[in-house]
């Protein structure tokens, strides 16, 4: 039961806001898995609704072309290597690190709404009106390649990460940069995922529940969009990361 409600609640918050993964990865710690084997499973139940987020994204994607080619490559690589570093972690060590990525993740949650506004002054003292990059092309490459590393290695907000940066490369365009997080995304965590089936980390009956109810969680969640506000979805993701974070420092 504790999976299934993980599952739907983190359906409907990925429909709406995002930031699922604290819910999953924290229902799966809650069930006796250990911390790595509660992340690898977390990343192979999302990832098809990932996968469902790219895809209906397929026209702005066509639009983007070529210019996804070089962060497709770095972001594949780095989760590769990001699911490599998970795999060759001790579960000791892994689980003393989780509470800063945890805070860390939450952090960047909370912030995210003040992105298009910063990005505006940016480019208000830039003196360009214009739908520029404001961020060079190898300073974007090196940036999306540290959170693909993460994203391979945990990836609980890594799609905020990636919204902080992208726009920066699309010129303000949070329509082809949400586009572009959700392919990337794919990308960087679904060779993580080869790598953890491969490894036998994946607990097969967990991946299975959460996967069903996340899905029936995001048809869920075009509902629940009409009865409560994207903020309240926000506030009660912050909440919900700040509380997990302070509880895996305390125990």
């Amino acid at each position: 039961m504790i999976l299934v409600a993980a599952g739907l609640v983190a359906g409907i918050v990925n429909a709406i806001a995002g930031g699922g993964t604290f819910f999953t990865f924290a229902a799966l710690m809650a069930t006796g898995l250990p911390p790595i084997g509660a992340n690898a499973t977390s990343a192979v139940s999302v990832l098809p609704g990932q996968v469902a987020s790219a895809l209906a994204y397929r026209r702005e994607l066509a639009a983007l072309g070529t210019k996804l080619i070089p962060l497709g490559i770095v972001s594949a690589f780095g989760g590769l290597a990001g699911g490599w570093l998970l795999l060759n972690s001790d579960n000791t060590a892994f689980q003393g690190l989780v509470p800063w990525l945890l805070l860390i993740a939450t952090l960047l949650f909370a912030i995210s709404p003040f992105i298009p506004v910063w990005l505006e002054r940016a480019r208000l003292q830039k003196g360009d009106l214009a739908q520029s990059a404001l961020l060079p092309k190898g300073g974007a490459l090196i940036l999306q390649g540290l959170i693909a590393v993460y994203g391979g290695y945990f990836g609980a907000g890594m799609g905020i990460m990636m919204l902080a940066i992208l726009p920066l490369v699309f010129g303000g365009n949070f329509h082809a940069a949400n586009a572009a997080k959700n392919i990337l995304a794919v990308l960087m965590q679904g060779l993580a995922v080869i790598l953890f089936l491969a490894s036998g980390f994946v607990r097969w009956p967990e991946a299975i529940i959460i996967t069903v109810s996340s899905i029936l969680g995001g048809w869920l969640g075009v509902i629940v969009a009409k009865l409560v506000t994207i903020d309240f979805i926000r506030y009660s993701v912050i909440v919900t990361g700040a509380s997990l974070a302070f509880w895996y420092f305390v125990h």
